[in-house]
């Protein structure tokens, strides 16, 4: 069994990666890399339940989560013919959304739940806000300009739904693999 210190150390590094998958970071990989190294590096008397096994469980949830937020991503902006300019806004726009949102969610009288949501919404809402900025930037209308932003906002929005969800269970394999 781990120590029990070590056990909530990572535990507690584990939660802040899934958190970041809501800022549009790269959280499930962060709870991969403790997995591995869980695996890995402890000794034998120490390596708990973090297994082969467990690893490969996380791994594939953390490859199907980037899958899902790549495909929701491309999907929306690009189906509806959004330029390059704009799809980059729109990731900037998301990123800086949701770490705004992360704050603002703190006046939320929810815990926990409430910034999450918050955040959630603010991403979306800032990669709206991005890719309308980039498709009038490259001389798009205004109509078109916010069909391709309400694209970016739904793929956003589904994205981050999907990769939290697969980082939600990558997270429990590995919870559990830990203290039980």
């Amino acid at each position: 069994m781990l120590d029990i210190s070590l056990a909530v150390a990572l535990t507690l590094v584990a939660l802040l990666g899934w958190v970041t998958n809501i800022l549009g970071l790269p959280g499930n990989w962060l709870i991969v890399a403790i997995a591995a190294g869980s695996w890995l590096l402890a000794s034998d008397l120490q390596r708990s339940h973090v297994t082969l096994g467990p690893v490969i469980a996380i791994v594939v949830a953390a490859c199907l989560g980037e899958i899902l937020e790549f495909v929701a991503g491309a999907l929306g902006a690009s189906r509806m013919g959004g330029s390059r300019r704009g799809t980059v806004l729109a990731i900037g726009g998301s990123i800086a959304g949701a770490i705004v949102g992360l704050f603002m969610g703190s006046l939320v009288p929810i815990p926990i739940i409430g910034p999450v949501i918050v955040s959630l919404m603010f991403g979306a809402g800032g990669a709206f806000a991005g890719a309308v900025a980039g498709e009038r930037w490259a001389g798009r209308d205004w109509n078109g300009s916010i069909q391709i932003g309400n694209a970016a906002f739904w793929g956003r929005l589904l994205g981050t739904v999907g990769k939290a969800v697969c980082g939600t269970i990558a997270l429990l394999v590995l919870l559990i693999a830990i203290w039980f």
